[in-house]
């Protein structure tokens, strides 16, 4: 993922899987909601997912995968 996204859309999913809503990230990351809302635009489309719960799921099978 690191050669996919940028370090802040990092970040951004980074809080994803932990469930937060945009304006907890925005709250977290010191941005604005628009901003976080780009961010997820973002990693949905490079991560060629549909959703948050697609991109989560996504990111939880590479981490265990690198865990292994």
């Amino acid at each position: 993922l690191h050669d996919l996204l940028t370090p802040r859309e990092i970040d951004v999913l980074e809080h994803l899987v932990k469930g937060e809503t945009n304006a907890e990230i925005a709250r977290t990351l010191i941005v604005s909601e628009g901003t976080v809302k780009f961010h997820v635009k973002n990693i949905l489309r490079k991560m060629n997912v549909a959703n948050r719960a697609e991109a989560t799921s996504h990111y939880m099978r590479l981490s265990l995968r690198q865990d292994a």
